[in-house]
């Protein structure tokens, strides 16, 4: 379920995904604050691959906060149906193949109105770039690939699953709480099975990241809207072959890993993974879409 880990970006730089990852994936303590407040977390962030100007962070925020607008309207209470609806099978204590198969749809759904949505915010601000810009975002890029290489890419392939099972391991204990022997064992066979996953991740991040440096060649052609989408809707394309295949075959991998994960459950298990559903609810039911109040910026 919301184990996987979100689209990455620069897409930081291109913003907004992170509100479905924040709020599915995250192990803040309050999905209240981390809402209220993301906004301004995609500035921030955004500012750690180009230094904006004061018109742009202006024109950022308007575009953000009508993101957040229409997201907290339309799109919150779809999550909280998802988590109903989650929350009953599990009570029910048969959850299949079929249910996890269902709820990971459903999961996925979720992210092509994100992504209709985020185009014009990303066009707006990257249009906007000066040369200067361009190339601090190239240099920033570039450092970010080679930091990740160096921290996901162990010296064998051994060592890079076995990082790989504790990565996986921290993001499956927040919704099932700490896992036994069995299911620890589980984790680390299927990691060991994912052969080249994070090689393939890190050069599809790489590609599509010089088709975006190629696009911002010609920002301000008249298909420079058109290109961005594709690079928003269409990222595997951009990724490669290799990429895809990935990809597809991770959404199947997925689901058999939750669903071995929850039949080697306990009732601990199934009750932490029910609570924190509830919990996420609850904080969707206390949302209002009334726009986040202002913070001084960080020194």
């Amino acid at each position: 379920m919301a184990v996987l880990r979100g689209i990455q970006i620069v897409k930081r730089g291109t913003v907004a995904l992170l509100l479905i990852s924040a709020l599915l994936v995250s192990a803040c303590s309050s999905t209240k604050v981390a809402y209220r407040y993301a906004d301004w977390g995609i500035v921030w962030w955004v500012e750690d691959y180009v230094t904006l100007t004061d018109a742009q962070k202006q024109q950022l925020n308007i575009d953000i906060d009508q993101f957040r607008q229409w997201h907290c309207s339309t799109e919150l209470p779809r999550y909280q149906t998802w988590l109903n609806d989650l929350e009953s099978d599990i009570r029910k204590g048969s959850l299949d193949q079929s249910d996890v198969a269902f709820h990971q749809e459903q999961l996925f759904d979720f992210f092509g109105p994100l992504l209709s949505r985020v185009p014009p915010i990303a066009t707006n601000l990257l249009a906007s770039l000066s040369e200067a810009q361009v190339r601090e975002l190239t240099r920033n890029m570039q450092e970010n690939q080679q930091e990740l290489e160096e921290e996901f890419l162990a010296d064998d392939p051994e060592a890079t699953a076995a990082a790989r099972a504790e990565r996986t391991l921290e993001r499956v204990e927040r919704w099932l709480g700490d896992l036994n022997d069995d299911q620890k064992a589980i984790v680390r066979t299927w990691s060991e099975q994912r052969g080249r996953q994070t090689e393939i991740w890190l050069e599809g991040r790489r590609k599509w990241q010089l088709a975006l440096l190629d696009a911002l060649e010609k920002r301000n052609d008249p298909g420079f809207y058109t290109e961005i989408e594709r690079l928003i809707t269409e990222s595997e394309q951009f990724r490669g072959e290799d990429y895809q295949a990935m990809m597809a075959e991770s959404r199947t991998a997925m689901n058999t890993l939750m669903l071995t994960l929850i039949q080697a459950s306990d009732s601990t298990h199934l009750t932490h993974l029910s609570n924190r559903a509830a919990e996420l609810n609850s904080d969707f039911e206390t949302l209002t879409c009334s726009p986040a109040p202002e913070v001084a910026e960080s020194s």
